[in-house]
């Protein structure tokens, strides 16, 4: 049987610290997307947003259950390339990223692309199923049999996610196309929803609500209750005949999406043409103008510029058997750097790198690995000087442990902060003439890192002629 979706999509600021929405929201006919922004100043809401204005044309075009998985994986690649040109082109967006859900419908299959730990459930008769698996750092956990799924919800970790959308190149989502019946409910939300409210609650609502805008407004309703610290999205959608009668076909935007197309087009569109149009121009930084015609100055400078690269790739000819020479010498120099970790600070924030800290010319040899909700400026003087400096790791668990410590500490400053009491710089112990140290007064009975115990320099490898 012919299916349609009957969706609602709704999105809210939540509780917390934040100032600004960094989820963005898409639900029309065809498409479902989901993305959770995070990082660098205002560059949670530019990354999700940029993604969703990517994916959204896929709403207007018939797709075949064969093509629709390849689609998305080739939209996703584009949104990934624009997210790389946007921080090479302003450093206020260094380390922005973003989880990603989409979900297309190819006749009566589901194509679904995701990254990260927003999730999607699914619900067919009474089963209600996560049909996502997190990119995080508790899921490996569970997947390793170290920590069973009820003390994953409770895990101070459970925010540290180990695959997003962040412009790099191995940035790729799991994909899959399953079958779509007629009684399916499809949910999808953020980490505002599911971190702060039980599965079993979520399960309860999306069972007893009538419609999907019930559905997820008593998502939004809960989560708030529950005093969720994050942004909050959700999306429901019904699995539908399609002669049903649909209240609306028009799609709907919400969170940073909405008010970034708010905010650039002159009205809000309301055809899935129109909307995915505009959306798409958001993530491309083009006005409805530039898509008259032409400019025949950028047609100039664009020339001139070609003229330039031609030159400079006839003149690197020389350099490249060079630089090929010093490729093959420093590779095992290379392959033994990306078995490092190391904790510095990135857009402000405490994030564990993978790799060494030093660049071999043009050529960096560490990657974001994982970022942490931790604020540098939070920390202790001495300490934000120690992570600005870069914390060498053994392991990636030692690296995790690392920024556990570091978030127990900018935990006590905010106490002391609150209490009027200046931070300051943290104690290290004194000794006693036999040379054994003496302990310092603390207002908590758990150890505080300081700069010279967050880490021991590892040994420099063995090189051979």
């Amino acid at each position: 049987m012919p299916i349609a979706l009957r969706f609602a999509a709704r999105s809210d600021l939540g509780l917390g610290p934040k100032s600004r929405n960094e989820d963005s929201g898409y639900a029309g006919p065809n498409l479902l997307v989901l993305a959770d922004g995070m990082g660098g100043h205002a560059a949670g809401d530019v990354a999700s947003s940029m993604i969703v204005g990517e994916l959204a044309p896929l709403d207007d075009e018939a797709v075949g259950a064969d093509q629709a998985v390849a689609r998305l994986e080739r939209a996703l690649r584009r949104a990934n390339a624009k997210l790389t040109k946007a921080v090479r082109e302003n450093d206020e967006l260094t380390g922005m990223g973003s989880t990603t859900i989409a979900l297309l419908r190819a006749g009566n299959k589901i194509a679904m692309a995701h990254i990260g730990d927003s999730r999607a459930f699914m619900l067919r008769g009474d089963t209600f199923t996560q049909i996502t698996k997190d990119h995080s750092f508790v899921q490996q956990l569970v997947d390793e049999g170290r920590i069973t799924r009820e003390e994953a919800s409770r895990h101070p970790q459970r925010s540290v996610v180990t695959r997003v959308m962040t412009g790099q190149p191995d940035d790729e989502p799991d994909t899959s196309l399953r079958e779509a019946k007629v009684g399916d409910r499809l949910l999808l939300c953020s980490d505002g929803l599911s971190d702060f409210v039980g599965a079993d609650v979520i399960e309860e609502i999306v069972k007893e609500a009538k419609t999907p805008a019930e559905a997820a407004d008593r998502c939004i309703e809960v989560a708030l209750k529950a005093s969720t610290r994050d942004n909050v999205t959700v999306i429901v959608a019904d699995v539908v005949p399609s002669d049903t009668v649909l209240t609306s076909t028009t799609p709907q935007v919400v969170g940073a999406a909405q008010s970034r197309l708010r905010a650039r087009t002159r009205a809000i569109p309301t055809s899935p043409a129109a909307k995915a149009a505009a959306l798409s121009r958001e993530a491309t930084g083009r006005s409805e103008d530039d898509e008259d015609e032409d400019d025949p100055v950028e047609l100039a400078e664009e020339g001139t510029a070609r003229s330039r690269r031609s030159r400079t790739i006839r003149r690197g000819l020389g350099a490249i058997v060079i630089l090929a020479v010093l490729v093959a010498g420093g590779y095992a120099a290379y392959a033994w750097s990306q078995t490092q970790y190391f904790v510095a600070a990135d857009a402000g924030r405490v994030t564990i790198f993978r790799g060494v800290s030093q660049d071999l010319g043009p050529i960096s040899l560490h990657h974001v690995e994982m970022r942490s909700d931790v604020t540098v400026s939070q920390l202790p003087v001495d300490v934000q000087g120690a992570v600005d400096g870069a914390i060498p790791a053994v392991s990636l668990s030692d690296a995790v442990a690392k920024v556990s410590r570091l978030r127990q500490e900018a935990d006590r400053c905010r106490a002391l902060a609150e209490s009027g009491t200046t931070c300051g710089s943290t104690p290290v112990p004194a000794t006693t003439p036999s040379g054994v140290p003496t302990p310092t007064p603390s207002h908590s009975a758990t150890p505080r890192p300081t700069a010279t115990t967050l880490y021991t320099p590892p040994p420099m490898p063995e090189v051979r002629k």
